[in-house]
């Protein structure tokens, strides 16, 4: 029996500097006694740049994914949401080294690479759990025609540009309102960096476990963001006096149909995403750090050791 360990490695290999950073993770994990995996459409793609890669095995086919210890994504956010995807039937943590712009579920930039890699090796990481969705699409016989999930959001949206989408919203079973409107947004506090926080959504803290909802361009008095428990169930319908079809998006990934009177279903999932860090960073600090947020002429309240204080009176 082989006791190497299986390391996935996740890239989007038509970048050059995405595939250099590949082919050094790949030589240090193989350097190291592990076994690094491919999905097969990346190991394609990487084999077309670099050649056969003997020593390399692929997902599903070489590897179960029960067997992945963790997951190392070259990459900007689709590229770590992908990531999830693929082993979202196991247990592996995700790593993701921005390769990209913002990269805001990315752990490190791409000049922490070796370390990140020197790290996983040794270790130590720790394993950070994210809330996702479980979500699913009823007929109007309330059966379950389409399940999926998501880790930053599920979106209802119009899909005519012209047409309005005509839904009522619920929540734990109750209809809250009815409107006209392009969508509407159901996002973990993952995903409150992303489609909500462009839609006008509250940006939630990962340590805070709640589901927003935000509608997108409402014709409605009440349509403000929303935020819910994260045991609370949401369900948008479309009503029947649409006038065309919608859509519903998970991650931007998965898409699926919906006709009039369709329902989403929407709930915590009981399988959580495994982020591996290896900086206890400040989500604050992350913000600041992603957004480029202004924070010059701040006076305290760290001092010199690092430690929290009160600022003096004046």
């Amino acid at each position: 029996m082989n006791d190497a360990r299986s390391i996935l490695v996740v890239a989007h290999a038509r970048r050059p500097d995405t595939v250099d950073a590949a082919q050094r993770v790949l030589d240090a994990l193989i350097g190291a006694g592990a076994r690094p995996v491919l999905a097969a459409d990346d190991g394609a793609e990487l084999v077309s740049v670099l050649g056969e890669l003997p020593d390399v095995l692929t997902l599903g086919r070489d590897v179960p994914v029960d067997d992945i210890e963790l997951a190392i994504v070259l990459g900007g956010d689709g590229t770590i949401l992908r990531a999830a995807e693929l082993v979202r039937d196991g247990t592996a943590p995700v790593l993701g080294v921005n390769m990209g712009h913002v990269g805001f579920l990315a752990e490190i930039e791409r000049d922490d690479l070796d370390d990140a890699v020197r790290r996983v090796i040794a270790r130590d990481y720790r394993v950070e759990e994210r809330l996702t969705l479980q979500v699913r699409v009823k007929d109007v016989d309330d059966e379950v025609i389409y399940e999926t999930w998501a880790l930053n959001e599920a979106t209802v949206e119009k899909a005519s540009r012209e047409r309005m989408l005509e839904v009522v919203m619920e929540v734990d079973g109750r209809p809250l309102s009815s409107f006209g409107c392009d969508g509407v947004v159901v996002s973990t506090p993952t995903g409150s960096t992303a489609y909500n926080f462009s839609a006008g959504g509250p940006v939630i803290w990962p340590s805070v476990e709640a589901i927003a909802v935000v509608p997108l361009s409402a014709h409605a008095l009440f349509a403000k963001p929303l935020v819910v428990g994260p045991e609370a169930t949401v369900a948008i319908e479309v009503l029947e006096r649409t006038n065309g079809i919608g859509i519903l998006w998970c991650d931007g990934r998965r898409s699926h149909d919906l006709p009039r009177g369709a329902r989403v279903v929407v709930r915590r999932s009981e399988r959580p995403v495994r982020l591996a860090r290896l900086h206890p960073a400040a989500f604050t600090d992350r913000l600041v750090r992603k957004f480029r947020l202004p924070v010059e002429g701040w006076r305290g309240p760290v001092a010199l050791t690092g430690a929290i204080t009160r600022p003096e009176l004046p």
